[in-house]
């Protein structure tokens, strides 16, 4: 019963951040975020605004395993295990969520 509800957990945490409304594009103008997956323990987060970015990391259970302030695009993710986790970038009052993948 306890996998049961892990399942559905996780079904539910895909729809609800992995993706954006139906019908909008991510709301940051120009966000990218690469490699992705990763290998060498850094991704590259840009934007067309170019301004500094809050970034919140939460694992597959929602547990939050990384908040910081990103000024420039390059993210150090080398204390995260591998695994499956969700990005969220927050600038200038916009936010946009990703998958990201650490291998």
């Amino acid at each position: 019963m306890r996998y049961l509800y892990l399942i559905l957990f996780f079904f539910f945490l895909s729809f609800s951040y992995g993706q954006d409304a139906v019908g909008k594009a991510s709301s940051i103008e120009g966000f990218k975020l690469y490699p992705n997956p990763t290998i060498n323990g850094k991704v590259y987060i840009s934007t067309k605004a170019k301004a500094p970015k809050r970034i919140l990391i939460f694992d597959v259970l929602g547990t939050k395993v990384m908040e910081t302030t990103l000024i420039r695009e390059e993210l150090n993710v080398s204390d995260l295990g591998a695994g499956v986790y969700l990005l969220r970038v927050i600038e200038k009052g916009e936010v946009a969520t990703r998958k990201l993948v650490i291998k």
